[in-house]
């Protein structure tokens, strides 16, 4: 199942105040922040890379395949908390060579 625009559109607007972009691909789109890859939108689930900070940030998150073969992820769930999202996606790139 790919990822709709309209989700794309609502992540892409609660972290409107971060220095984020997306790309599409393969039905589902690829999340940046800073120029860096932090996540992205897969299945209509907003997932984080699995970072120290990320853990710590959300301990008891669940962690998901974005898809068949890849690594796990992180997923979000408190996609209304816009400073919290945007504490996230700097901190994950922050901490991202």
């Amino acid at each position: 199942m790919a990822s709709s625009a309209d989700y794309l559109s609502f992540i892409m607007d609660q972290l409107s105040d971060a220095d984020v972009s997306s790309r599409a691909m393969m039905g589902e789109y690829i999340i940046y922040c800073k120029g860096k890859v932090i996540g992205g939108i897969y299945d209509d689930r907003f997932l984080v890379k699995p970072t120290e900070t990320a853990l710590a940030m959300i301990p008891d998150a669940p962690m998901q395949l974005p898809y068949e073969g890849a690594k796990p992820m992180i997923l979000v769930d408190d996609v209304e908390n816009r400073q919290f999202l945007r504490q996230l996606v700097e901190a994950i790139s922050d901490e991202l060579k």
